[in-house]
C-alpha cells in the first residue's frame, strides 16, 4: 500500500503541472486585467502601464507562468490586488466558513442519502420510489442560485425561520460556544440548499448500486441462512455498494474548501468560493491561480483517499 501511495503521489506531479498550465492560460484569456477592472478616471494610462509592468503583466505569457511557478515552489502564491493581502492569507482567512458550510452539507447529505437510497432499492417501483425519484431529478436539475433565492425569500424573509445571509448576527457579541452556534445558525440555510443537490445525486448512486448488489448470490445466501434483513442490507449489501459513493465523496473533497461558489455569493458568506468568484470578476490572477491550484491538489488527494478506501470497504481489492 505504501508503495502504491508513493507511486500515485509521484504520478500526480505532471498532472498538477498540466492543470496549472491550463488554468494559467484560461485566466489570461479572460478579457481585461486587474488594473483595468480597478480603472480610475483620475489615473493616467501611463501610470496604469507602469503598474502592469511592475506586476509582470507585460512579460510574455511563458515568462509570466515561469515566474509564477518558481514563486509557487518557494511557497509564495503572490499578493492579491483585490484583497490587498498575500494570497495565502486570503485562503486561510476564508477557510473557516467554507469548511464549516461544506462539512454541514456533507453530514446532512450522508444522513439523508445513504439510508434513503437503501430503502428505495429495497422498495423498488413503490410509490415512495417514484416520488423520491421525481424529487431527486428535480433537485439535480434545479440551479443552486435559484433554490438559494427561494430559500432566502420564503424561509428567511417570509417565515423568518433562519437568517438570510452572512455568518454572524451584526452587533451581537457572544462568548464561545454561543458565537459558534450563531455561525452554525447562519450557515444552516445554505447548507440545506447545497444538500438538496448533493443528496439527490448520491441517492441515485446508492439506489443503483444497491439494486445491483442485492441480486448477487452472496446476498441470497445470507438471507437463506436466516440473517435479519437489516443485517443483510446494512452489514453486507451496503458495504459492497459503497464504492461508487466513495468515488463521489473523494471527488467532493475540494468542495469542502472551495464551497459552493455561487451559494456563498448568494448568501454573502465570506468563504473561499466567494473569494474565487470575486477574483474572477476582478481578474485577480494570483488569487485565481492560488485557489485553483489548491483545489487541484485536493482533487488529487481526494482520488487517492478514495482508492485507499476501496481496499477498506472491499477486501477483494488489493494494491500490491
Amino acid at each position: 500500500m505504501a508503495t502504491y501511495i508513493a507511486r500515485r503521489l509521484v504520478q500526480a506531479i505532471p498532472i498538477l503541472l498540466g492543470i496549472t498550465i491550463i488554468m494559467f492560460i484560461l485566466a489570461k484569456l479572460l478579457p481585461g486585467d486587474p488594473f483595468t477592472q480597478l480603472l480610475n478616471p483620475q489615473i493616467k494610462s501611463a501610470d496604469i502601464a507602469r503598474m502592469k509592468q511592475a506586476a509582470g503583466l507585460t512579460a510574455p505569457l511563458p515568462v509570466q507562468y515561469w515566474n509564477w511557478l518558481m514563486a509557487l515552489l518557494k511557497g509564495d502564491l503572490g499578493r492579491s490586488i483585490t484583497f490587498n493581502q498575500p494570497v495565502i492569507d486570503v485562503i486561510k482567512d476564508r477557510l473557516g466558513p467554507t469548511v464549516t458550510l461544506q462539512t454541514m452539507t456533507l453530514i446532512f447529505t450522508l444522513i439523508i442519502s445513504i439510508p434513503l437510497g437503501v430503502i428505495l432499492a429495497v422498495r423498488q417501483y413503490s410509490t415512495l420510489d417514484y416520488v423520491v425519484t421525481i424529487l431527486t431529478f428535480a433537485g439535480i436539475s434545479m440551479p443552486t442560485f435559484f433554490l438559494g433565492l427561494l430559500a432566502i425569500k420564503y424561509v428567511a424573509l417570509t417565515w423568518k425561520l433562519l437568517p438570510p445571509m452572512g455568518v454572524i448576527t451584526p452587533g451581537l457579541q457572544l462568548a464561545f460556544p454561543w458565537n459558534y452556534l450563531d455561525v452554525l445558525k447562519h450557515l444552516l440555510l445554505p447548507a440545506l440548499v447545497l444538500t438538496v443537490t448533493s443528496a439527490a445525486s448520491i441517492i441515485r448512486y446508492v439506489r443503483a448500486s444497491m439494486l445491483e448488489v442485492v441480486r448477487q448470490d452472496f446476498i441470497r445466501t445470507a438471507r437463506a441462512k436466516g440473517l435479519h434483513e437489516n443485517r443483510v442490507l446494512y452489514a453486507h449489501a451496503l458495504r459492497n455498494a459503497l464504492i461508487p459513493v466513495i468515488t463521489i465523496l473523494g471527488l467532493s473533497l475540494p468542495g469542502l474548501f472551495s464551497g459552493g461558489i455561487i451559494t456563498e455569493q448568494v448568501f454573502s458568506i465570506p468563504g473561499v468560493g466567494r473569494a474565487l468568484y470575486q477574483a474572477i470578476i476582478a481578474r485577480d490572477y494570483n488569487v485565481m491561480m492560488g485557489i485553483t491550484t489548491f483545489l487541484a491538489v485536493l482533487t488529487v488527494l481526494g482520488n487517492l483517499l478514495a482508492d485507499v478506501a476501496y481496499a477498506w470497504v472491499d477486501p477483494r481489492i488489493r494494491y500490491d
